[in-house]
Order: structure tokens, then C-alpha cells, then sequence
């Protein structure tokens, strides 16, 4: 049968079961959010004259927690708007409206019998076929649903996301032993191309993958830490990015988590195992002390860390565990350490801290990662049925660079395991098996395929074939052409692809060139491009450092031929003969917004977090991106329809003065920078594939080159307007002179300078007008000190 989930419902509507629904409402799916009714009238309920039956305190749970969707930073929500498509109530009166849903996901408290009754109501009222679902983080999925009918038990399975839904990647998907297997592949195929998650298949055992191990392995470092005699902020400076985990390192993320929910996760599985690891997942009695004090983290203002404002300002101080007091954060340096950050990536910096035997950063690291190794390659089997699942889980739900497979690759499977020997420790039987092979790696990548190691032998690890991973293509595809700031790359069906990878993929010479050189060879020999790449930002700009150095040495000559190139090389990019589609994500600042504005389409990841920055380093935007915002603007307007031009100037300026950054892709389509012509990929992992599909669609439908047209501008008036915007500002204290003296620069350029409103004018004399202010603010001593402070301190200086 072909299924489709249109609706869902989600009962609990605490903070698991509201983020569930706001990613639910995120990707467009009309989501019913239920809760308990109260037993008590508020206070202020009482003063309104409400009673227990009045609708509005029936509902008030489910629709407080809506509510406080607005609230939560981050944000769930990717728009505000996605609140229209929560509708709430209470598991007493609606539970009717289960016969609509598709999917009905269970997020009530975690105890067996409450949810067993709950299964039993949502069997009363659901439509045969529709997909239920728990999400739990460790209940036994088979005990849920034991009482109910088979056909409830084959459509029924666990669906275990991470907290929060909308950021985290890791969906563990768990089938219960009556689990249709149709319905399995469905929600497997459902959750990574509509939720946009990365999907793990679990097995029925105590809190599953990732936090079967994420919590062992905190508890490990926690148990090295006392036994070994290091302080909370010395294993938090070692166990974050030197070993590829989170900056939030261990005690950091335990504060972030709670310590209440991460003590209840831990005493699931304690509960349920048995001799040594039952012993491992024993919480030590410190942090059961924290607990009684209610000291659990960021939630209640303190916990292993607490920032408290001193004389100096703000201080971050460490809780002693010993004293339960708290004293100032201390960090671990040692040769080991500055050894390993120097090194690239989180492989060599693992590698050589491992190996560091005898120094004191080496061998808490040493003493943390086997244990996890061990316990991992033990589990193996037992909570899934290959490694890469285990790896996956460890990546997307903990934030992990390598999981623990791709640990045991990276600082020497064979070597790590005869230590391992040595010291005495118990090797699992198949990975001795795996040893006895000759086997030194469990994994292989040869010619593109990457295989694992899986029951005596090799074996090909598969990829959505939406995946486009850009470095196994490059092993296998021609690179067109390569230089030090870009590559063209053939993406394959006659597309090819312009990957960035300067440092921090920053636009200079070199990338400039290269986009020149891809629409010339593109034209010729393609259907179309995709301007893409896989780093962590897609763009964060222009080279600040090489336009500050020239800019100091008064070499405002080659500045300006830099940036009338970047000018003419999106000039090229949008007036192209073959379609050119950018697809951004993550951090797409300043001149990487300015590569997106003209293309012939955006498809945006939809965790982008575009806008025009410049000024907050005291510059306005140079590659073309005022007027291409503005264009933009002028686009949204429906065809024959009147408009206020000023008024549209004046939401373009405001947008660009102000450095407006989107928090999401539906929020940079509502802030203009994405129009009717673009879309939205939810899952990142397949945003070439979707941009290269919109290219094929662009090429298939004939696509044309835009007409060039003149723009209309608002002229002096329209400059005069928006200058006094800017003075009242200022008036206010909301902007410094030099704020005013950018703001004086944009308005000339939107304006279309001293001209009489309405006129006509052609795209190059924007630039040119572009081009200029940006120079002469170049210039100014005030922005060279913005300059200088963003490359230094990584944020804005207000002078």
C-alpha cells in the first residue's frame, strides 16, 4: 500500500513532546499536541473565574508548552508560523481526533504501566493502519504494546529522537518483534527524506544505541576523574574538539542535559544489567547530592559549572566534587596537548594524544576511550547488527566526529588492541577473530566504496543515493579544475559543481577566478551548475584579512579591482546561458549571500542562517548583494499589483543595516534573501542532490538567461527618507556616528544616488555606486578597528 502521514498527533507536551510537534509543523505536517487535564485551577484562573471543566483549563497544559515554543532558545521553531499548524487540547476530550492522524507518537512520562495505558487508549480511538510510535528513550518497546492487538502491534514501533528534535540529527528507529516490515521501511524512508533525520535501526535494549554508550561513557570520565585526582574544568578542556566531540565537552554537556534526566537515563539501564556493567552505571554519590540540591545544570543556574559576576566581570567557576564547593575553572595543558592542536582534524589529534603515554592529558584521554572501545565492540550485536549503526548513532545524537569504530581506525585498531593486551585487559571474541584475520582497520574505502568489517568479512557500506558526498566523488570523478580557493567538480547527469574550500571558505582571487572559469566551461560543455560545498559554513564572506591588509598598506587600487571582479563574476553567474543553482547552509554571511542573491535558484538546507553582515565590520555589502536584495523585493511583488517602492527601500535597507541574519531557511524566505523560485532541503545530507535536480528541472524546461532590465529606485527622496530612519536611530543611542555614516552610504546606493524618484537605472551603475561606498568606508580608520576586532575576537566592535 502506498502511505503518506498528512497528519500526526503527539500526546505529551512537555519539552520532548512540544519540540516533536514544532518539528513535526517545521516540515508542513498539521500536528494535534494533547496533554493531561489539571487537577487545580491556577491563581489566576481563579481570579478570570474559571472552573475545572472551562476549555481553557482543560487545554492549558498542551497549550502553555505551545506557548513556550516562542520562548526556547534556540529556537524549535524554523518559522513563528509553524505554530498554526499545532493545534492543542487534552488526552480527556480529543482523544476522538486520533482517527485523523497518520502517526500518533506517545511522549509521556517514562514508566512502563502509564504508557501501557496509554497504548490502550490510543487502540480505542486510532484508524487501522496509522503508524504509533513511542518516543522513550530506553522502555522496553515489545512491553508497550503486549496488551494490545496484532494489528496494532505491526503498525507500532519505537521512534526515539534527541532533545532538541529540530538541531539534533539521530532518530533511533526501534521495531518490535510484530513490526510490519513495510511499515519499518516506510518510517525509515519518511523520517531521512521528509523529517530530515539521520536514521539508526536500534534493537529492543535498554536506552538503545546512543545513549546506551554516550552514558557509559560519561560516566567513565566522571569515575577517571576522581580516581585520578583531575579537576571538572581540566577534563573539560581535553574531552571536547582535541578529541572531536563537542565543545561542550562532558561536564558541560551533563549541565546542558540535566542532571535529573541524565541520572534517570543512567539508572534505566542500571536497573536492567547486570555484575560489572551494572557497576559502571552506579551514579556517583556527589552527583546524587547535586541532585537533592537541585543543582542540575543550566535549567536551575548552576551545576558542575556556575558563572558568577565578580569584580571582573562575569567568572565561570567548577564545582569541587570533593568539597561541593565551588572554585575557580582550571585547565589541563600539557605537552600532549599542544602536540595534539597542532595537528589536523579529529583522527591525527586523537592519535597523538593517545599516544602520549606518561603525560597527564594523554593518559586521562587513554583512559577514557578504551573503556568505551571495549564496551562498544562488546555491545556489538547485542543493540545493533553492524558497526556503522553504532558509529552513526554516536555521531548524529552526541555530536561525536567519530564514533567509536572510527576512534578504534583512527589511533590503530591493531596497535591500540595489543595495549589493550598488555594492560590486561579482556578482548571480545570477534574482535580477536577480526585480529587473527590480519585485519588492521574496520573500515575500508577503496576507489569511492567504503566498506566495513561485519561478521568475517568486508562489507559495502550502502549510501541514500541522495547522499553526494563531494571527497569520495572527487576520488572517483575528474576534478575539472582545482586551485587553491575552489574546485569544479562533474556532479555527474551533466551537472557540474563548484565546491569552495578556502579557509572558512572566505571569497578571494582565487575563488573568483574559479567561478569565472566554471560558467565559461559550464556553458559549453554542461546542462548547469550547483554552487556547493561540505564544510561546516557554506560561506562566511569576503577575505576580511587580505581587504584589511590592503587596505592598511593603502592599496585601495587592487581592492577595488578585487571587488569590481567579485561585481563581474556574479554579473556572470546570474546572466549565465545554463542554469546556476547555489545551495547553501549553516553560516552563509555577507559575500556568501551575495553568490546565492543572483543564481538562478536557492535550494537552501534548511538550517541556513543567511544575511548581509558587512556592517557590522563597517562596510556595506561589494559583490553586488544591495542591489540583488533589492531586486529580490522587487520580484515578490505579484505581477500587476501596485507597490510603495519607498517602502520596500526602506525594508532593504533595514535588512542590511542592521545585519539581519535568518535563523532558518524559512525565515531567510521571509526575510526576502529566498523567493517563489527556490526551495528548502530539510535533510543537509541531501542538498546537492536536491540542487542538482533543480538544475536538471531548470534545464529540461528550456531555461533562459534573465532579461536585463532597469531598475526602478526611489532617488533623492527615497535617500532623504531612510537617512532620517537612520538619524532617529542614532538620536535613540540605537547607532553610533559611524553606524550613521554606513547607514548615510546604503541609503545613497538604494536610493540610486541623487536622482529623481521613479527613475530607470541599469544594474552596472549599482555597482558602480556600490562599489564606491564600499571603498571610501574601506577606508575609514573606524572600520579597519571593526575589521581588525572581527578577525581577532570573532565578533562585532560597536564604535
Amino acid at each position: 500500500m502506498t502511505r503518506k502521514i498528512k497528519r500526526a498527533a503527539v500526546l505529551g507536551s512537555g519539552v520532548m513532546g512540544a519540540g516533536i510537534a514544532a518539528h513535526l509543523a517545521n516540515v508542513g505536517i498539521p500536528t494535534l499536541m494533547l496533554d493531561i487535564v489539571p487537577r487545580e485551577l491556577t491563581e489566576g484562573e481563579k481570579q478570570k473565574g474559571l472552573t475545572l471543566e472551562d476549555a481553557a483549563v482543560r487545554n492549558r497544559i498542551a497549550a502553555a508548552n505551545k506557548e513556550a515554543l516562542k520562548k526556547q532558545k534556540p529556537s524549535p521553531l524554523t518559522s513563528q508560523s509553524s505554530l498554526q499548524l499545532i493545534e492543542v487540547g487534552n488526552m480527556s476530550d480529543h482523544m476522538t481526533k486520533l482517527a485523523e492522524a497518520d502517526w500518533i507518537i506517545e511522549v509521556v512520562v517514562e514508566n512502563l504501566e502509564v504508557k501501557k495505558k496509554v497504548h490502550a487508549q490510543i487502540e480505542q480511538y486510532r484508524k487501522p493502519g496509522s503508524v504509533v510510535s513511542s518516543n522513550t528513550s530506553g522502555i522496553s518497546i515489545n512491553a508497550m504494546a503486549e496488551d494490545c492487538s496484532d494489528e496494532y502491534r505491526s503498525h507500532f514501533l519505537g521512534t526515539h529522537f534527541f532533545n532538541p528534535p529540530r538541531y539534533l540529527k539521530l532518530l533511533e528507529i526501534i521495531p518490535a518483534k510484530e513490526t510490519d516490515p513495510e511499515v519499518l521501511q516506510f518510517m525509515k524512508v519518511f523520517s531521512e527524506d521528509v523529517l530530515g533525520k539521520g536514521v539508526v535501526e536500534a534493537k529492543d535494549t535498554p536506552n538503545f544505541i546512543a545513549n546506551r554508550i554516550g552514558t557509559y561513557g560519561l560516566l567513565i570520565t566522571v569515575q577517571k576523574m576522581l580516581e585520578e585526582g583531575y579537576s571538572v574544568g581540566e577534563v573539560d578542556s581535553v574531552t571536547g574538539p582535541l578529541i572531536g566531540r563537542p565543545k561542550s565537552a562532558t561536564f558541560r554537556t551533563l549541565d546542558v542535559v540535566g542532571l535529573d534526566t541524565f541520572i534517570h537515563v543512567a539508572k534505566n539501564v542500571h536497573d536492567q544489567v547486570e555484575g560489572k556493567e551494572q557497576q559502571a552505571f552506579k551514579v556517583p554519590e556527589f552527583m546524587n547530592t547535586m541532585l537533592q540540591n537541585k543543582w542540575l545544570g543550566a535549567k536551575s543556574g548552576q551545576g558542575f559549572f556556575l558563572k558568577k559576576k565578580g569584580d571582573k566581570g562575569s567568572e565561570i567557576l567548577q564545582l569541587n566534587p570533593e568539597t561541593l564547593e565551588y572554585e575557580p575553572r582550571e585547565k589541563l595543558k600539557t605537552k600532549a596537548t599542544e602536540l595534539a592542536k597542532q595537528e589536523k582534524g579529529p583522527r591525527k589529534k586523537l592519535k597523538a594524544l593517545v599516544a602520549a603515554q606518561g603525560d597527564r592529558a594523554g593518559d586521562l584521554i587513554w583512559s577514557i576511550v578504551k573503556p568505551v572501545l571495549l564496551y562498544s565492540a562488546n555491545l556489538y550485536g547485542e543493540i545493533a547488527d553492524d558497526i556503522p549503526s553504532i558509529d552513526r548513532a554516536m555521531r548524529w545524537g552526541f555530536g561525536w566526529e567519530l564514533g567509536p569504530f572510527e576512534m578504534w581506525d583512527a589511533i590503530g585498531a591493531d596497535s591500540s588492541i595489543e595495549r589493550m593486551k598488555e594492560e590486561g585487559d579482556v578482548i571480545p571474541e570477534w574482535i580477536e577473530q577480526f585480529m587473527s584475520q590480519g585485519n588492521s582497520s574496520f573500515y575500508k574505502e577503496e576507489n569511492g566504496t567504503v566498506s566495513f568489517y561485519h561478521h568475517g568479512n568486508y562489507k559495502s557500506l550502502s549510501f541514500n543515493k541522495k547522499n553526494i558526498n563531494l571527497r569520495r566523488l572527487k576520488e572517483t570523478n575528474e576534478v575539472i579544475k582545482k586551485n587553491s580557493g575552489a574546485s569544479l567538480i562533474d556532479l555527474g547527469d551533466g551537472v557540474a559543481g563548484l565546491e569552495f574550500h578556502s579557509r572558512s571558505n572566505a571569497i578571494g582571487m582565487d575563488i573568483i577566478q574559479m567561478v569565472n572559469f566554471a560558467i565559461e566551461h559550464v556553458d559549453q560543455n554542461f546542462e548547469g551548475l550547483v554552487i556547493g560545498n561540505q564544510a561546516k559554513n557554506f560561506c562566511v564572506g569576503a577575505n576580511l584579512g587580505m581587504i584589511l591588509m590592503e587596505a592598511q598598506d593603502f592599496n585601495f587600487f587592487e581592492i577595488e579591482m578585487v571587488v569590481k571582479q567579485f561585481q563581474d563574476a556574479m554579473m556572470r553567474v546570474k546572466y549565465s546561458d545554463k542554469p546556476v543553482v547555489a545551495a547553501p547552509f549553516a553560516m552563509t554571511l555577507g559575500g556568501g549571500a551575495e553568490v546565492c542573491l543572483p543564481s538562478a535558484a536557492i535550494q537552501a538546507s534548511q538550517e541556513t542562517y543567511m544575511g548581509l553582515v558587512e556592517a557590522g565590520v563597517g562596510l556595506i555589502p561589494g559583490g553586488g548583494g544591495n542591489k540583488e536584495l533589492y531586486l529580490k523585493h522587487l520580484r515578490n511583488v505579484p505581477q500587476g499589483v501596485d507597490f510603495d517602492l519607498q517602502k520596500i527601500t526602506n525594508t532593504v535597507f533595514e535588512k542590511i543595516a542592521l545585519a539581519k541574519v535568518s535563523t532558518s531557511a524559512e525565515e531567510a524566505k521571509e526575510n526576502g534573501f529566498l523567493d517563489h523560485k527556490d526551495a528548502i532541503s530539510v535533510n543537509g545530507d541531501h542538498l546537492l542532490h536536491d540542487a542538482k535536480q533543480k538544475v536538471l528541472g531548470l534545464a529540461r524546461s528550456g531555461y533562459q538567461a534573465p532579461k536585463r532590465t532597469r531598475v526602478p529606485v526611489t532617488g533623492e527622496q527615497g535617500y532623504a527618507t531612510m537617512l532620517l530612519g537612520a538619524k532617529s536611530l542614532a538620536l535613540s543611542g540605537y547607532a553610533s556616528e559611524h553606524d550613521l555614516k554606513i547607514a548615510e552610504k546604503l541609503a545613497f546606493v538604494l536610493a540610486g544616488g541623487r536622482i529623481q524618484e521613479g527613475s530607470l537605472v541599469d544594474e552596472q551603475y549599482l555597482l558602480d555606486l556600490e562599489r564606491e561606498a564600499f571603498l571610501s568606508l574601506v577606508g575609514e580608520a573606524k572600520t579597519q578597528a571593526r575589521m581588525q576586532h572581527m578577525l581577532l575576537k570573532g565578533k562585532p566592535l560597536r564604535n
